[in-house]
């Protein structure tokens, strides 16, 4: 698939896969700016100055890499979502604790994924068909 992908910054970096076989393609920050969220918390916004134009019908997830545990971050809306109409900036917001060791302008910070999806008609009933977990919450299935 051909990903029409745009360089809003003279630094940044057209993602790519590390190693064959992987699904995300690594985000690397061209920016990074600090603030604070309405409760108080640290926050680091990451730029990674491109825009990209994902095909209708398909959807860009942002994952943190997997190596995010090391540095204390925590993607601050677990998984984004860009959606195909969005033609913006890729950013990657992260709350930081305490012990956090900063990402740096120029590290790999998140990775994309671009995946179809279906499109969704709600069909209203009075009763869903019957299964094994029927309405077994959290923790059902086992440790």
């Amino acid at each position: 698939m051909k990903v029409k992908i745009k360089k809003l910054h003279f630094d940044a970096v057209v993602p790519r896969y590390a190693k064959p076989g992987d699904a995300g393609l690594d985000l690397t920050a061209v920016s990074m700016k600090f603030d604070s969220s309405s409760a108080g918390r640290e926050m680091v916004t990451f730029g990674i100055g491109l825009a990209v134009e994902i095909p209708e019908g398909h959807v860009g997830l942002l994952f943190p890499r997997s190596s995010v545990y090391k540095s204390g971050l925590t993607l601050t809306n677990s998984v984004g979502v860009i959606d195909s109409g969005y033609r913006g900036e890729i950013m990657m917001k992260f709350q930081v604790s305490s012990i956090s060791t900063m990402y740096k302008v120029g590290d790999r910070v998140g990775q994309l994924l671009i995946v179809p999806y279906p499109k969704v008609e709600f069909e209203e009933v009075d009763e869903l068909s019957s299964t094994e977990r029927g309405k077994a919450g959290y923790g059902s299935t086992g440790a």
